[in-house]
């Protein structure tokens, strides 16, 4: 029973970036202008494929679906970074409270990797088959996919946290980084983590080699396919549509490869935290603006339905 008096009253106290105020400052305005503009592109990406009927088709079906998961996942982070850059890290997160937002952060994470890897199996069906691909990529199947990479997210982030949150914390429970990640709470526990440590090494392949691997095969044969359509303007459009999307896997997979798929022991917390800004608020700002403006579709569509309110 003393355990668990002391597992509840367990806090956990976020670094801060610097122990100058000024610095601090300067960080969470660059936080909030990140953050602000990741809810506002994907919003408006996702606002745009559900207004706009023309763009009812399975690629922006995935890319909608991607864009809500993007503002949850930043906003599972940064509220509660912006917090604690104001306050220079004093306030605390309680133990249940880590490990909701440990789960969230690796669910969404994981569906938003699995979702990247089935927008690159759309594109090769798209690219390599074009004439029976409303056939293949069915509504229904599309439904399918999207659920199963929510599904298998969550089945991930749940395992992970139930496991890392059993083992027992000690001392002064100061986590070198913003938010409750997998590998900086790893880092306080003071039992043995060896099950802990395989069990992420399983999902990171599970998540990242895996799907990084078929996303890889696709590209290959839509190349290859890209190369054999005569027609130039139609090899710059497959070529357009397909390099923001490699855009965003090579953004998104390079973050999370760099802190995952490598031993807990050569862990880094400084080199962790900066990654981690990249992943969690430069490639969800980045993510809109790359597929807006390399996507002439949604350009004409947002063009089209702004000019129809102006005209309301």
């Amino acid at each position: 029973m003393g355990d668990e008096n002391q597992t509840i009253e367990i806090q956990f106290h976020f670094h801060p970036f610097s122990p100058i105020l000024e610095v601090q400052m300067f960080i969470f305005v660059a936080f909030l202008l990140m953050y602000t503009g990741s809810l506002i592109g994907n919003a408006t990406i996702f606002l745009t494929v559900w207004a706009e009927h023309s763009l009812h088709t399975p690629m922006y079906f995935f890319l909608a679906n991607l864009a809500v998961l993007e503002i949850f996942y930043s906003s599972t982070v940064a509220p509660l970074a912006l917090v604690n850059l104001l306050t220079m890290g004093r306030i605390p997160i309680s133990f249940t409270g880590c490990g909701t937002q440990m789960f969230f952060f690796v669910f969404l994470g994981s569906a938003d990797c699995i979702f990247l890897g089935i927008m690159a199996y759309d594109r090769f069906v798209a690219i390599r088959d074009p004439l029976h691909y409303t056939l293949i990529m069915r509504r229904r199947l599309c439904a399918q996919l999207a659920v199963g990479a929510l599904v298998l997210g969550f089945i991930v982030a749940l395992q992970l946290t139930v496991l890392i949150f059993h083992l027992p914390f000690c001392g002064h429970n100061r986590i070198t980084h913003f938010y409750c990640d997998v590998l900086p709470i790893l880092w306080l526990a003071c039992g043995d983590t060896r099950t802990q440590e395989t069990m992420i090494f399983i999902a990171s392949v599970i998540i990242l080699t895996i799907p990084f691997s078929l996303i890889s095969i696709s590209y290959f044969f839509i190349v290859v396919a890209i190369l054999k359509i005569h027609s130039a303007e139609g090899r710059h459009k497959a070529f357009t549509t397909c390099s923001s999307h490699l855009t965003v896997v090579l953004l998104q997979y390079g973050c999370c490869s760099l802190i995952y798929l490598r031993p807990s022991s050569s862990y880094n917390p400084e080199m962790g935290r900066v990654v981690s800004v990249v992943d969690t608020f430069v490639t969800p700002v980045l993510n809109p603006l790359i597929y807006s403006i390399r996507n002439k579709e949604l350009k004409d569509a947002l063009n089209k339905i702004m000019k129809r309110h102006l005209l309301n």
